[in-house]
């Protein structure tokens, strides 16, 4: 069965590239084209569609106000040329924020996420017997810590630590704090690359340069950067499994 997107941009050109990019991909249909927030909101009443493209800066009200308006919000990939509005659009629970020009990579990797978050919620089992990441390790995310700012690729992180309500990111000389809890975290992650080591960390098993025995059973991951992390007697045991130890 056909998924249906529309696209919302008041930029013609926008409009037709991405229109050309999709057609790549037989499964979505394309039911229409809003120019502005208003007559996406009429269209998006009318249709209901599964999935829209939503620019930010378009005349009289920006993407970011249509989604307020609307009464139910379908899944949301963001396309604008503007990256400081990256923070807001997760906010709002984007799938994804692709920057102009789209580079079609990027635009693959964020219809895989909404495919693979349908058949989630539709619990199919080829969901459950093949596992698929949410985030991809070449996916980048934005991360804001007061008045700084990172798009950082997945790749490049290191280390999540829980701090209370928040999660430290580590990565190059960078350790921001974000709002985030490290079981959120974990649940958006490709447990293939990112290893829930103990209850406060998480770590890039790519960023391990040496693992030791520890404690009580345990193991302790030295990271790149210097951080030693101690690996739970349980976790141990998964780590040793899946690393083949």
């Amino acid at each position: 069965m056909k998924k249906t997107a529309l696209i919302v941009d008041d930029e013609r050109l926008a409009r037709n590239e991405l229109k050309k990019m999709l057609q790549d991909y037989p499964e979505i249909e394309i039911i229409g084209e809003a120019v502005h927030a208003d007559e996406a909101k009429k269209m998006i009443e009318e249709n209901n569609p599964d999935l829209i493209f939503l620019d930010i800066q378009m005349p009289t009200k920006t993407g970011f106000d249509l989604l307020q308006e609307l009464d139910r919000t379908p899944n949301v990939i963001f396309t604008t040329a503007h990256d400081e509005y990256a923070l807001k659009a997760f906010e709002v629970n984007a799938l994804d924020y692709l920057l102009k020009p789209i580079d079609p990579k990027r635009l693959s990797d964020a219809l895989q996420k909404w495919m693979v978050s349908e058949e989630r919620e539709m619990g199919s089992n080829d969901v459950k017997n093949e596992f698929r990441p949410f985030l991809s390790d070449e996916d980048q995310v934005f991360v804001k810590d007061g008045e700084k700012c990172w798009f950082v690729k997945l790749s490049e992180i290191r280390l999540f630590e829980s701090v209370g309500n928040y999660a430290r990111v580590f990565f190059g000389n960078n350790k921001p704090l974000i709002l985030k809890s490290l079981n959120s975290l974990e649940e958006r992650l490709d447990q293939r690359v990112f290893f829930r080591a103990n209850r406060k960390h998480i770590v890039n098993l790519r960023m391990i340069e040496k693992v030791e025995p520890f404690f009580n059973g345990g193991l302790l991951l030295e990271i790149k950067g210097g951080e030693k992390i101690e690996v739970s007697r349980r976790q141990a045991v998964k780590f040793k499994e899946m690393m083949s130890l």
